[in-house]
């Protein structure tokens, strides 16, 4: 996000609690969504969150519950969370350095994202996943000790390839740190082998045992070694629209029809139609690519 943050939506733009729960009961009963994960933005800003979880986890068929935060706040709510329902959580952490932290986070908040790491773990909501984006020149010599820790822990660590969803449109190919240089800084010090040679299915992360196992790593390399051929991920925004890929240019809108009164399977038609439009691939390595209007804080991991 920029220094100044981004302008925050205004409150009848976003979907209800209860709006946000109808829709994601058809994505569940009605097309076959397996999993639903909470992003952001910042899920735990949500303070009807923890019953949004109820509702999705009292479901059936009960999809697969899981959550995706910056930490901050998460040690006083990862035990309601976890008793409404939630199943696991991945927590985003890029460095072990309090003065880094504040570089890339604007705010001196380490010591609550290490203790909303702990008091996850601590609730039974495993495996809990660390989502670690490395910069340039800022914390790419920390791959290595954020392995060990979260080995030392029994975290599972997945290194994300930066992405061109900066809200500032500044993202340039030479600055980010690549899944190719990210497994060979971790091969220098740990003997990686992959955890399931057939492949990773629609997963996004490739996962490596660390020195025979059981420790893991995976490596999401979104640009250089994209997986959309078998992307089966759909989002649903804060404000109601449907976007089939991150880099989508255009979104379908599910909030005005559902205000207007569109029944469970009008409604559903048009996720299914969303999805069908759904590209083959994110376009990053073509000449013409343009970035998307909104960036990765608008629209969720």
């Amino acid at each position: 996000m920029p220094p100044e943050g981004l302008d925050w939506l205004p409150n009848p733009a976003l979907l209800t609690d209860g709006e946000l729960g109808r829709l994601i009961g058809i994505a569940v009963q009605r097309l076959g969504i397996t999993e639903v994960r909470f992003t952001g933005g910042e899920p735990l800003l949500r303070r009807g969150l923890a019953g949004i979880v109820a509702h999705t986890a009292a479901l059936r068929p009960r999809p697969e519950i899981s959550l995706t935060t910056n930490g901050i706040g998460l040690a006083r709510l990862a035990g309601p969370l976890h008793e409404a329902g939630l199943d696991r959580l991945n927590v985003s952490l890029d460095t072990l350095s309090p003065e880094t932290f504040r570089t890339l986070a604007r705010r001196d908040r380490l010591s609550d994202v290490l203790a909303g790491l702990f008091a996850a773990a601590a609730t039974g909501l495993a495996p809990v996943k660390v989502n670690t984006v490395l910069v340039r020149g800022i914390n790419d010599h920390e791959a290595t000790p954020l392995l060990r820790f979260c080995l030392d822990y029994g975290y599972q660590l997945r290194f994300i390839e930066q992405m061109p969803l900066d809200a500032q449109h500044g993202w340039r190919r030479a600055d980010m740190v690549t899944a190719g240089e990210i497994l060979a800084a971790l091969s220098a010090e740990f003997s990686l082998t992959p955890a399931d040679p057939a492949g990773r299915g629609s997963a996004p992360a490739e996962i490596f045992l660390v020195d025979g196992g059981p420790g893991r790593v995976g490596v999401i390399g979104s640009v250089t070694r994209s997986f959309c051929g078998a992307c089966d991920r759909v989002r649903l925004t804060a404000d109601g629209q449907i976007r089939n890929c991150l880099f989508a240019h255009g979104e379908s809108d599910l909030r005005t029809p559902l205000r207007a009164g569109a029944d469970d399977d009008q409604l559903a038609a048009i996720w299914r139609d969303a999805v069908a439009a759904k590209l083959p691939g994110h376009g990053i390595n073509d000449p013409g690519f343009l970035q998307p209007a909104r960036p990765m804080s608008a629209i969720g991991g």
